[in-house]
This record gives C-alpha cells, sequence and structure tokens, in this order.
C-alpha cells in the first residue's frame, strides 16, 4: 500500500519546472478552443457533452503528444494526469460560457481563443527540438506540428477538411512563424520563459491581426479561362467550405444556431 500511495504521489506531483508550466498552459488554451470549435456550426455533429470534452481534450494534448512522438520521447501528456485534468476543466468552462453568453460575446471569445491558443505548441516545439540537439529546419517543422496537430484531429472527426490545407488567416503561417522567432531567442541564450513570451506574443500579434483584416494565404494560380469557376471575390474558400459545413451540419435554409439547444 505504501508503494502504491507513494507513486500516486509521484504522478500527481510532478517537478513543475518552466517547461511543464508553459506546457500545460498550452494544452488547457488549445482544450478550452477546442471546445469552442466543436460547438460551432461548421463542427458541430449533435455531439453530446462527453463527446465535445473528448475531441477538446484532443485538441488540448494533441499537440504535445505528436510533438514528443517526433522527437522519439515519451509523451509529456502522458506521464502527468494534470494535462487530461486541465484540459476536461477547459472544456467545461467553455461549454458553460459558450451556453451562458451571446453571440457576439461567443464569436469574440472564439475568435481571441483560436488566435492565443496557437503560438504555445509552436514556441514549445521549437525550443525541445533545439533543446535536443537538432538543427533549426526540424525545429520549424516540429513546432508547426505540435501547434496544428489538434485541430487536425478535431476537423478530422468532424469531417471538415482540415484547416492546414484551406485558404484562411494564416493558420500554419502563423504556427511557422512563432517557431521562427523563437529560433534566435534560443541562440541569443535567453531562457525558456523569456523566449516564450516574446514568439508567443509575436504569434498571436500576428494572427490577430490576420483574423481582422482578413489576411489570407494565396491560392495557386488559375488560368484565365478558370477565372470563372473560382470563389467569388471577398469569400475564400474556407468560407465557403464553413458554409458547406454549416448546411451539412443543419440542412435548412436558415441554419439554426446550436445555441438554442442546450449543450
Amino acid at each position: 500500500m505504501g508503494s502504491l500511495w507513494d507513486a500516486i504521489l509521484k504522478n500527481l506531483t510532478p517537478a513543475l519546472g518552466s517547461f511543464f508550466i508553459i506546457d500545460l498552459i498550452a494544452a488547457t488554451t488549445n482544450a478550452f478552443n477546442g471546445a469552442l470549435l466543436a460547438r460551432r456550426p461548421t463542427h458541430y455533429r449533435h455531439y453530446t457533452r462527453v463527446g465535445i470534452v473528448i475531441l477538446a481534450i484532443f485538441g488540448g494534448i494533441g499537440g504535445g503528444v505528436m510533438r514528443d512522438i517526433l522527437l522519439n520521447t515519451v509523451p509529456d501528456p502522458l506521464q502527468s494526469p494534470y494535462y487530461v485534468v486541465f484540459a476536461t476543466l477547459a472544456a467545461v468552462l467553455a461549454l458553460y460560457l459558450n451556453y451562458h453568453t451571446g453571440q457576439k460575446v461567443r464569436e469574440g471569445m472564439f475568435r481571441f481563443m483560436a488566435a492565443f491558443s496557437l503560438p504555445w505548441f509552436a514556441a514549445l516545439g521549437a525550443y525541445k527540438s533545439l533543446e535536443a540537439g537538432l538543427p533549426p529546419i526540424v525545429a520549424l517543422a516540429v513546432g508547426v506540428t505540435g501547434a496544428t496537430t489538434g485541430r487536425f484531429l478535431i476537423d478530422i472527426t468532424s469531417g471538415m477538411t482540415p484547416k492546414h490545407f484551406l485558404r484562411g488567416e494564416w493558420f500554419v503561417g502563423t504556427a511557422l512563424l512563432t517557431s521562427a522567432v523563437y529560433l534566435p531567442l534560443w541562440y541569443a541564450g535567453l531562457s525558456i520563459w523569456p523566449a516564450t513570451l516574446i514568439a508567443v506574443a509575436v504569434g498571436f500579434t500576428f494572427r490577430i491581426l490576420a483574423l481582422h483584416y482578413k489576411w489570407e494565404e494565396p491560392e495557386p494560380w488559375e488560368p484565365p479561362e478558370a477565372a470563372h469557376a473560382t470563389a467569388p471575390a471577398g469569400r475564400s474558400s474556407h468560407a465557403l467550405d464553413d458554409a458547406a459545413g454549416t448546411a451539412r451540419a443543419h440542412p435548412t435554409a436558415d441554419p439554426p444556431d446550436p445555441q438554442l439547444r442546450k449543450p
């Protein structure tokens, strides 16, 4: 009994190092954003409350798990129960706020969290890759992969084309920028906290501006004769895909807001 209790305490009381705390922030914010995403008309598939919490956990720890798999280490979210606990709490809070707030507040909250949650795993992926002695190009790749895996899992589960591949407000570009900003800070000798906060601030600012001003990644050039078949001006292919997702989720002329039903 004593050895079992010692093992439980060891798992529940990790050394609260800087990386662990930042990684937990990344998992929690991404889980919160994942729950909000699962309730949006484009992704909502009449999920149960437990289903949304599971999706949020996928979104929260998916980036850290994929990062550590690429680095050939046991994933940190599998070594401490804090990740799942905090991701679950974040999902429950997101569901509560999503139901008890108005449409404008929900939309603003989602846009803020979509920008705020993205850069954390990008910075941590770059940090952990550099600490492992890997070259900068690998650090960029791991940073981008870690930052975008959670969204990929939720998109695939919801039957949507992953956001990585659609025209939008620089989703992958923000992750790449954050990782790229982290590299010179690490080589300059900054410790993990200031380097991460600077990189996250740059990525967050860029993402907020991209969302506000509708900065979007370019699509391939179309030959002149195919110009009439492209998306209408002012609407990206991602916006068209969102509209199609809404129609699939709610096959009516005027898709109902899922907030009308209790989560």
